[in-house]
């Protein structure tokens, strides 16, 4: 039997460039960057490297910050907490803006801040599934909005959103702009300076690095209260050791996902769109968001009829990974959000299935995937014709 990875939007096979690269930071390289002697400073050209790399993959300045973090959803947490702390609490303003949409290392977050007094705005999503900037106007009070929170690229139907837009707008007020940038970073052209936001969160494992270790991008001048207080680490904006390997692995991953943007912009779409026509040929079936406001290699599709955890099973059975959305929301049982949001019709509200590509997945996978996808609809109605 084969095996086929389609779930890249939940992570990524590490690139064996990345894994070769990290490999002498276990038993050969392994001093703490903070320590004075050779084996902590022999790790330090090897750091500026990555964080070279790593600037230049979202075009930041060498006078803005990059926070090496153990993931988006530290990142994440980081800037709501900061953003609390130098200007919520004491009530210069309270308002946060986001989406209905947002990752639950997002919204989660923000739930809690709700806790403690803060309003949060939750904007739906239009009929194409994304937030405008005259949606987001509606609501950005200067004198009242201390954040607006917008991702970059949706993580269940890879939907892009108008972030240099809303940056723009954002500048225009005076308000602060953050983009989780998770599922943006290698599969379209990512640059900090030209949308204009004061915070980007990014994970190195969605882009073929290793897992634990994600990025926090701090504009210039922008406030921070660090989330993590201990050491002097990261110029003591997060403190705790460096995760070394990690650290250089994401600044492989980061310059090799950069230079692979042309391959996901024509191989990997096309990839995507002969999987997505044979899907759109079943009966019965819809994709969510219009192919050109998404990014290259993601499809989510709804099948009437079929619950979308009994279609997962049935193409796990032979051995084809999918997704019913994000990871991080696998085990809960309430309707697909996006599904909610955009107001889809609520039969179809769990029958959403995501296939997530990558540079990686080759044309027999996505023939094999169509084969068994076209058997596993026909049986799957079948079965539930009977009851």
């Amino acid at each position: 039997m084969e095996r086929v990875y389609l779930d890249n939007n939940a992570t990524t096979i590490v690139d064996p460039l990345v894994k070769e690269a990290m490999e002498p930071f276990y038993c050969q390289i392994y001093g703490n960057p903070n320590s004075l002697h050779s084996f902590g400073t022999e790790t330090h050209p090897y750091l500026r490297l990555a964080t070279d790399r790593i600037y230049a993959g979202i075009k930041a300045n060498d006078e803005d910050d990059v926070l090496i973090t153990s993931c988006a959803t530290e990142s994440n947490n980081a800037v709501f907490m900061s953003v609390y702390y130098s200007i919520i609490k004491d009530r210069r303003k309270n308002r946060i803006i986001t989406t209905q949409v947002e990752h639950p290392s997002v919204t989660n977050p923000l739930k809690f801040l709700e806790k403690l007094g803060v309003e949060v705005v939750y904007l739906p999503v239009n009929s194409d599934g994304i937030v405008t900037k005259e949606m987001v106007k509606e609501y950005l009070d200067p004198d009242k909005t201390a954040l607006v929170s917008i991702m970059w690229v949706n993580n269940e139907t890879g939907l892009i959103f108008p972030v240099r837009e809303i940056g723009i707008l954002c500048k225009e007020k005076d308000v602060l702009f953050h983009s989780d940038a998770t599922q943006a970073i290698g599969k379209i052209p990512v640059n900090v300076d030209e949308t204009f936001v004061d915070y980007l969160s990014f994970s190195a494992h969605k882009f073929h690095g290793p897992k634990g270790v994600g990025g926090l991008y701090i504009r210039k001048g922008t406030p921070f209260v660090p989330f993590f207080h201990g050491g002097e680490q990261m110029g003591g904006k997060r403190a705790g050791t460096i995760n070394v390997p990690g650290f250089v692995g994401m600044g492989v991953a980061m310059e090799l996902a950069v230079n692979n943007l042309e391959y996901e912009k024509t191989k990997v779409a096309k990839l995507r769109d002969k999987l997505e026509d044979a899907i759109l040929s079943i009966k019965d079936t819809r994709v969510i968001g219009k192919r050109e406001l998404r990014v290259p290699n993601t499809i989510l599709a709804s099948f009437r009829g079929i619950e979308g955890e009994a279609m997962i099973w049935d193409l796990n059975k032979n051995g084809i990974a999918a997704s019913t959305g994000s990871a991080c929301s696998s085990e809960s049982l309430e309707p697909n959000p996006v599904f909610v949001a955009m107001d889809i019709e609520r039969e179809l509200a769990h029958t959403g299935v995501r296939f997530s590509l990558s540079r990686y997945t080759t044309e027999e996978e996505i023939d094999y995937t169509i084969k068994v996808l076209r058997e596993s609809v026909e049986r799957l109605r079948s079965i539930s014709s009977t009851y």
